[in-house]
């Protein structure tokens, strides 16, 4: 869309806008989703990029209010213009999709080749009764679309691979790591290296769980798993399969990990760059492990 165009879109916004408190009783230019939808239908724009052009007149989406003392709203912006992919979309990577999008990430990406069964039920953000048989990816669409219509998924119902991730991750700011296995983990750092994109990793098993960010220059996975070379060529019985996983685990890990991609599309605040942070949240215990260049 030009320049002129713009303009007047955002005059439209001005004119909608309105002086509101916030909760803590300070004025704040908003606009609401009524009055920004009506301008989207309009000019047949996607909401996000009305959210993005409000934000750049300091105008903010009523719906982000509270975000406003923890982020500026050029930050805010440049959440609406980032792109997230989320590898699974179970346990962790629901809990993610559900955060970031809310949060406000202008574009996810979900890739899970299963459907919901009742096994899912006690931990999956998206797992309910009427979505089971459903795939995974679908349920995080509708969902998204339900809570956070400025916020587009392209779910992809299927495993992501050498051949076709080039493909589904081209465009992706940050990379989410939520799968269960070693192998798929293998591959995907692999991927994330050769196209440059940062790793968000993240396990869990019973009450505990590690979290990790993997730049494209860093050996990450190889490092946590340089030992266990022989469990590379089949997936076998996983840690989460053997010790089960209560709902606490996904939610306490997946806050960790949302918390990393918004750090690294801000470039603000300390990464697990180098490190893993592993938790026992029954105990109560957090340790940190760095993993240093020789």
């Amino acid at each position: 869309m030009n320049s002129r165009s713009n303009e007047i879109v955002l005059e439209d916004i001005k004119s909608c806008s309105r002086i509101t408190k916030d909760p803590a009783g300070r004025s704040v230019c908003v606009i609401y989703d009524a009055d920004s939808v009506k301008i989207a239908k309009k000019y047949d724009r996607p909401l996000g990029d009305i959210y993005i052009t409000a934000l750049s007149a300091e105008i903010w989406p009523y719906r982000y209010i509270r975000n406003r003392d923890s982020l500026s709203s050029q930050e805010q912006q440049k959440l609406a213009e980032s792109c997230v992919a989320v590898v699974g979309c179970g346990g962790l990577g629901g809990y993610v999709v559900l955060m970031l999008s809310r949060i406000g990430i202008g574009l996810m990406v979900v890739i899970d080749p299963d459907i919901f069964d009742e096994s899912n039920l006690n931990r999956q953000a998206f797992a309910f009764s009427d979505t089971i048989g459903m795939p995974k990816t679908d349920a995080a669409v509708l969902a998204v679309k339900s809570f956070n219509p400025a916020v587009t998924v392209n779910g992809f119902h299927r495993a992501l691979d050498y051949s076709n991730a080039p493909e589904i991750l081209n465009g992706v700011d940050v990379v989410v790591d939520a799968l269960d296995n070693l192998p798929d983990r293998k591959m995907l750092q692999h991927m994330t290296h050769q196209m440059k994109l940062s790793l968000v990793h993240g396990a869990i098993a019973g009450f505990e769980g590690q979290v990790m960010t993997i730049s494209p220059e860093d050996t990450g996975c190889n490092d946590l798993f340089q030992n266990n070379d022989d469990n590379l060529s089949g997936r076998g019985l996983s840690a989460e399969s053997i010790m089960g996983v209560p709902s606490i685990t996904p939610v306490f890990i997946a806050s960790l990990q949302a918390m990393e991609v918004v750090k690294i599309l801000l470039k603000r605040g300390n990464l697990l760059n180098g490190r893993i942070l592993y938790s026992d949240i029954e105990l109560g215990e957090f340790n940190y492990f760095d993993f240093k260049p020789d």
